[in-house]
């Protein structure tokens, strides 16, 4: 691929995120990073670098529909925006998708016995909406297409991370743009979100996850453009060491099972340092390796009195 990397700054923890311009038959750029005026001036200057203009730009590509990867669509009014169709819920973010997306939220958190003070400011995320951008898709692109304009470049639909997540593989060389599927430092989080048929069933995001990585691995790439970070050469072996680590955690959290416990009780167990500052995102975690362990037939579920309580067989 003829490829320009552009690292664009972002206000979360897992610091900058990578955006990448590629020529082909068309000029496009693969993600475009939070709606931030320093994520902006970093767009400006990395396309500028690679010798063009944002307005030389003809097509967006989303690898998914995070906030860090898809907040300057609205930067490149006559480009098309490429993606997953359920990137559009958060890029239109209409009254009828928030209000289901909160319902959503609420349901899942209730099942997972979260007191009601904290509820409130896991479901709303207002500063991440703040981030997004506010130019609908005008393309969708799904599982085995190609990339207009990039004749043997084709999508792969990877869930878990999240729902939108789509990779991209040059046929030709075996190298992906991999977005946050599988990063060089850090595992990405399997974040709970609601499905793509907008349901009340929620997806069984690690599980995804590792069914994502076993698809990439089948693959035998020999690069992947990572989302954040370097990039990946030696990808099977790293994805061997995150399946590795998600079988250390599930043996873990199996220790934590002295009686039939909940969701919020596991998540306090398994990270005491940090659920009380990140409790959406352990929670996520904790529910993802129970997913496994009730997969795995090590551990079963069942609601009491509205709440889910997990219990070892």
């Amino acid at each position: 691929m003829d490829i320009h990397k552009i690292i664009i700054p972002t206000p979360y923890p897992i610091g900058d995120v990578n955006a990448f311009l590629v020529k082909g038959d068309k000029l496009s750029l693969f993600d475009v990073g939070p709606k931030t005026e320093e994520a902006l001036n970093a767009l400006h200057k990395g396309v500028q670098e690679a010798g063009y203009k944002l307005e030389d730009i003809e097509q967006v590509v989303l690898t998914h529909h995070h906030p860090d990867h898809a907040g300057w669509v609205d930067a490149f009014p006559k480009a098309e925006i490429i993606g997953h169709e359920y990137n559009d819920h958060f890029l239109r973010r209409t009254p009828e998708f928030m209000a289901y997306r909160t319902n959503f939220y609420r349901e899942q958190l209730q099942l997972q016995a979260v007191p009601e003070k904290y509820l409130e400011k896991i479901v709303e995320s207002k500063d991440a909406l703040k981030l997004y951008g506010n130019t609908p898709l005008t393309r969708y692109i799904e599982d085995g297409e190609e990339v207009p304009g990039h004749p043997g470049l084709k999508a792969i639909y990877t869930p878990g991370h999240a729902q939108s997540h789509l990779i991209f593989i040059e046929e030709s060389t075996n190298e992906v743009i991999g977005g946050d599927l599988l990063l060089d430092k850090v595992a990405a989080n399997p974040l709970v979100e609601p499905p793509t048929d907008l349901s009340s069933t929620r997806p069984k995001a690690l599980i995804q996850q590792q069914e994502s990585l076993m698809h990439l691995r089948e693959l035998n790439v020999s690069k992947v453009y990572t989302g954040h970070g370097e990039e990946i050469v030696e990808v099977n072996e790293l994805i061997h060491q995150r399946l590795e680590k998600d079988q250390m955690r599930l043996k873990q959290l199996l220790k934590q099972f002295d009686r039939p416990k909940t969701v919020l009780e596991l998540t306090m167990g398994l990270y005491q340092a940090h659920y009380k500052t990140e409790l959406g995102l352990t929670l996520s975690k904790t529910l993802g390796y129970l997913d496994c362990l009730v997969r795995d037939g090590l551990v079963e579920e069942k609601i009491v009195d509205g709440v889910l309580v997990f219990e070892r067989n």
